[in-house]
């Protein structure tokens, strides 16, 4: 895959999955707009940390439609413009139905999905009007969740299942302009969000939730970003990407 001179953002790319999408995107030639919420600390080390130049540093707190927009903007004009958006931030919080008060319920579901989902959809409606003619992709960063639930945070599960949807609507929106969308949908990942629940007494269940043994790395999800950000993967428009390690098979 030739990123070259490739101009991508990156939202969520201050650590996990959000940071080695930059890095690699970065390793192959493109110049990347590292965004950040608060971990300000956090996404100047993966801004120092890429390889070549020209790269840009934003912030946004991605539930906030105007903050988006102004994301956006400034990693348009520092870039020169945008080919390539990777809609990877996003937040969990646990809120099951028969435990939690009604004011917490409402307040995760609230949160969530204006960040998981309703942000990304912004991210996406302002990046496309940065993008050339000559086309442009849009990576969604869903979840397993979306398709074999999620008991514990359902919200979560919600938005990353209206994310699937959203991606397949907008590849036919998009494809008249050249412009490409792939969700891809990861299960357990190797990630300081992660590190709690596969550290402790579930560890070894979660792992042999594949028959690999084993949870994905941070590799493994962003090499699949980057095939579904390539030019080449054009036809694949519409498309849900599974990363999971055989964990969970769908039809």
């Amino acid at each position: 895959m030739d990123f070259a001179g490739k101009r991508a953002l990156v939202t969520g790319a201050s650590r996990g999955i959000g940071k080695r999408v930059a890095e690699m995107l970065a390793e192959q030639g493109a110049h990347v707009a590292v965004h950040y919420n608060s971990g300000r600390s956090a996404a100047e080390a993966t801004f120092v940390s890429l390889a070549g130049g020209g790269h840009a540093l934003v912030q946004a707190d991605i539930g906030d439609p105007q903050q988006v927009r102004r994301m956006v903007e400034e990693a348009s004009a520092a870039l020169g413009g945008i080919d390539i958006l990777v809609n990877n931030a996003g937040i969990y919080n646990e809120h099951p139905v028969l435990s939690v008060s009604f004011e917490q319920w409402q307040a995760d579901w609230n949160a969530i999905l204006n960040t998981n989902l309703v942000g990304a959809a912004n991210a996406i409606y302002w990046a496309v009007r940065h993008m050339p003619e000559t086309g442009g992709a849009v990576v969604n960063v869903s979840s397993r969740g979306a398709f074999r639930g999620e008991s514990a945070g359902p919200a979560y599960g919600a938005s990353k299942a209206g994310m699937n949807s959203m991606g397949q609507s907008l590849a036919v929106a998009l494809a008249p302009r050249n412009i490409h969308v792939i969700t891809i949908a990861p299960g357990w990942v190797e990630t300081d969000m992660a590190a709690e629940h596969l550290n402790g007494p579930s560890g070894d269940a979660i792992r042999n939730q594949s028959p690999f043994g084993r949870v994905a790395s941070v590799d493994d999800v962003a090499y699949a970003v980057l095939v579904a950000a390539a030019d080449q993967a054009r036809f694949m428009s519409g498309t849900v990407i599974d990363v999971n390690g055989a964990s969970y098979l769908r039809t």
